[in-house]
């Protein structure tokens, strides 16, 4: 394969980022909206565990898993417990106004407001789309970076499992490119 010149590439990759930096920072002090076929309270442990169907919205942002375990500091603000992280697990999605990213597992956490995805992660913007095997997203800039690591640290497949990253741990994807005359 081989490689682009230095200019051609530098302008592919600010035309593939544009989109990136037009994404608005997410208000993560917003409620969290839920819905599920099922739920835990587990006061005691400071948590809840959503089952089945579990679809959670904060502000412009929406994350569906089939899994998710809420995680809360004990502190009561006006009625409220203070939510501090949020676990999700089984065929996750994340939408962003022009973005969704798609994983097997996800980590919200809200002090940080870093959302990281791991497992076969897919991230689609506009006609660009990135896989590789973890993404992390700053919802304060709205960037995001995916490498090639697994869940393990390697590429692949997990034996009896149904994650994986592109083949060998690389990141592959599609750039769009705008129609020429």
């Amino acid at each position: 394969m081989r490689a682009l010149p230095a200019p051609i590439l530098t302008v592919a990759l600010l035309l593939a980022a544009a989109p990136l930096a037009a994404q608005t920072a997410h208000n993560s002090n917003a409620p969290i909206d839920f819905g599920a076929d099922n739920i835990e309270l587990q006061d005691k442990a400071n948590r809840a565990v959503l089952s089945g169907n579990v679809s959670v919205k904060q502000a412009e942002m929406t994350l569906n898993a089939a899994r998710m375990t809420v995680t809360y500091t004990g502190q009561v603000v006006g009625g409220n417990p203070q939510v501090s992280r949020l676990d999700a697990s089984g065929g996750v999605t994340v939408r962003r106004p022009d973005q969704t990213a798609k994983s097997q597992y996800a980590i919200y956490d809200l002090n940080r407001r870093v959302i990281t995805m791991l497992g076969a992660v897919t991230l689609t913007q506009g006609g660009n789309t990135v896989n590789g095997g973890r993404l992390t997203i700053n919802l304060d800039t709205g960037r995001a970076v995916i490498d090639g690591s697994s869940v393990r640290g390697g590429g692949g497949s997990t034996p009896g499992s149904s994650v994986s990253t592109a083949p060998s741990g690389r990141v592959t994807g599609t750039f769009s490119v705008p129609k020429r005359n």
